[in-house]
C-alpha cells in the first residue's frame, strides 16, 4: 500500500491538559483552524449544526505503546480480552480518534465545543457536521463490558 499523508487542519485549544478516560461531558474547548491554510469561509454554514464529528490524532501515545493485538480494555481483567479493533482505545495502530461533540458557537476560525474528548494541543485531522442520517440504521448491539466502560464517559466533570 502507498503511504498516506495527512496534515492537521486545526488544533484543540483549552479544555483538559491531562489525558484521562472519563467525565468529558462538560469539558469546553476550542478547535482552532490553521489560519495559514484556511479562512472563515471554510466554516460557512457550520453554525447551523448542533454537533460535530471530529477526527484527531492521539499524538501523546508513544509508538512503543501502540497495540496491534488483543488486550483487556483499560487493563481491567474483569473485562474480556478483545482485539484493538473491537475497542476504542487511544493506543490504536494509527492513533486516530473520532469524537462527537456539541458545537456551542463559531467565532472566526474558532469552533467552541463541549464534550470533545481530546486534550489541549491535540492535532485535529478533520471536522464534519454530524447528520442524523449518518447515525446507525437499525438496532445497535454492543457487549455489556463496553456499556460499563462508557458509564461515566460523558458525565460532567467531578
Amino acid at each position: 500500500m502507498d503511504e498516506v499523508t495527512v496534515r492537521p487542519v486545526a488544533e484543540v485549544i483549552g479544555g483538559r491538559e491531562d489525558v484521562r478516560d472519563d467525565r468529558w461531558g462538560s469539558v469546553g474547548s476550542v478547535i482552532r483552524l490553521d489560519a495559514g491554510r484556511f479562512t472563515e469561509e471554510a466554516l460557512y454554514g457550520l453554525a447551523e449544526f448542533s454537533h460535530l464529528e471530529v477526527v484527531y490524532h492521539f499524538d501523546r501515545v508513544p509508538e512503543d505503546k501502540i497495540e496491534t493485538g488483543a488486550r483487556h480494555p483499560r487493563g481491567n481483567t474483569d473485562w474480556p480480552l478483545v482485539g484493538i479493533f473491537a475497542q476504542r482505545g487511544k493506543n490504536r495502530p494509527n492513533r486516530i480518534g473520532v469524537s462527537r461533540c456539541s458545537l456551542v458557537r463559531v467565532d472566526g476560525l474558532d469552533l467552541h465545543v463541549t464534550g470533545l474528548d481530546a486534550v489541549a494541543g491535540t492535532p485535529v485531522l478533520d471536522i464534519k457536521p454530524y447528520l442524523a442520517e449518518f447515525g446507525p440504521r437499525g438496532e445497535v448491539r454492543q457487549p455489556a463490558w463496553s456499556a460499563e466502560l462508557m458509564r461515566a464517559y460523558y458525565d460532567d466533570e467531578a
